[in-house]
């Protein structure tokens, strides 16, 4: 059996009995340098600290689950924990696990923060663009930092997107003896370091002419990096509808231009993936920046050419198709990846296209719709209506 115990910067002070005799009771304690310095010595048990990475001993736990084996975690194991890295790969016979108050529940109680109104959001190990994604006015964030630099690489992003004024809070050591809360902003901060052993609290404010960049589907064109090849706002919002992001599935995002339906399938769910495929070189390294930049540093970006790239990818449970439709066998590729349930969805703007599409319905089902946008602009001293050009949109269900 492996127990995995929470515990905080209180040590053992703050367990219950059930946790202190998981503790006792093992043959093998894991846990960082620092948790294995708050256990007693001379309890028999042989202590193991985390190797970097964690992978290789997180391997050899998984293979021997039955002998008994303590591992420490910070907080709450199961929230950004090694609690949920083994409850992926254990039985629930084969693990049990004791909560402690996480990092992100004794903030909120410091700051008198609703914890349900408040996101939570991991740079440990993890890009810290990723906090990007959540910056909208108001929004407070709770983020875990990486390290004494952890809480200035924080303030650094905010700054860098227009964020600034927010307030900051530090706060280190939570639940031990030396707590300590320091109230700042992001201007503020600067590149001071703080505890290893630290959260950071945002309450987000934009500084003035900051953009305002939302999760709902259908950000501005503006929001992008382009050389022109995007599928632009109105359009996109209606394929983000189509494609139906859902938690945890995969999309592939096949001839994906600057990115942008990608972008925003993982902007709308936070647990799905994506794979951007992309043959152009230059392409393919903007679609990444963008990602960076719109706080979804996690998708992955594939270079090569469609279908062939297609082939050694996992299997997706929606597709898009924005450039390349009338090359040969790419939709039928396509349709033949998805799981059961898949959704796929392609766009056109030529007569050729329009062609493959109506073809790729016949042979497939779903539907057909055109899509006609118009936008008010100026002409002289007037305003007239100047039109996109006409999207024909294929969706389908396998």
């Amino acid at each position: 059996m492996i127990a995995v115990v929470g515990i905080g910067a209180d040590g053992l002070e703050g367990l219950g009995p059930a946790a202190r005799a998981e503790i006792e009771a093992a043959e093998v304690i894991v846990g960082s340098t620092r948790q294995l310095a708050l256990l007693p010595s001379g309890n028999g048990a042989v202590h193991r600290p985390w190797p970097s990475p964690i992978g290789p001993l997180v391997d050899e736990l998984v293979a021997d689950p039955d002998r008994p084996t303590c591992v420490l975690a910070s907080g709450d194991p199961m929230l950004h924990g090694i609690g949920a890295t083994l409850a992926r790969r254990l039985d629930p016979e084969h693990l049990r696990v004791h909560p402690h108050p996480s990092a992100f529940a004794l903030v909120c109680a410091r700051l008198g923060w609703p914890a349900a109104e408040v996101q939570l959001v991991s740079a440990v190990g993890r890009p810290v663009e990723a906090v990007a994604r959540l910056l909208q006015p108001g929004r407070r964030l709770v983020v875990y930092a990486a390290g004494i630099q952890g809480a200035a690489e924080v303030a650094a992003l905010l700054r860098e997107f227009g964020h600034g004024p927010s307030r900051l809070v530090v706060l280190e050591r939570l639940g031990g003896e030396e707590e300590l809360v320091i109230e700042s902003t992001a201007d503020a901060w600067g590149d001071q370091p703080a505890d290893p052993l630290h959260a950071v609290a945002v309450e987000c404010t934009p500084a003035p002419g900051a953009p305002l960049l939302p999760l709902t589907p259908g950000l501005p064109d503006e929001a992008f990096a382009t050389d022109g090849q995007l599928t632009k706002r109105g359009v996109r919002a209606m394929t983000l509808a189509a494609l139906a992001p859902m938690p945890g599935q995969l999309l592939w995002d096949v001839g994906a231009g600057s990115g942008s339906v990608a972008i925003e399938w993982l902007r709308t769910e936070p647990t799905a993936r994506a794979i951007a495929v992309e043959e152009r070189e230059d392409r393919a390294q903007r679609i990444a920046a963008n990602a960076r930049v719109l706080g979804v540093p996690q998708l992955v970006v594939r270079p090569g050419r469609a279908p062939e790239a297609l082939a050694k990818l996992e299997a997706p449970d929606a597709v898009f198709v924005g450039g390349g439709v009338t090359e040969t066998g790419l939709l039928d590729a396509c349709v033949a990846a998805l799981r059961s349930g898949g959704r796929i969805v392609a766009n056109a703007v030529t007569v050729e296209g329009e062609g493959v599409l109506l073809a790729a319905r016949d042979a497939h089902g779903g539907r057909l719709t055109r899509i006609s946008l118009e936008h008010a602009e100026p002409v002289g001293r007037f305003t007239a209506w100047r039109a996109q050009l006409p999207v024909v949109q294929w969706a389908a269900t396998r």
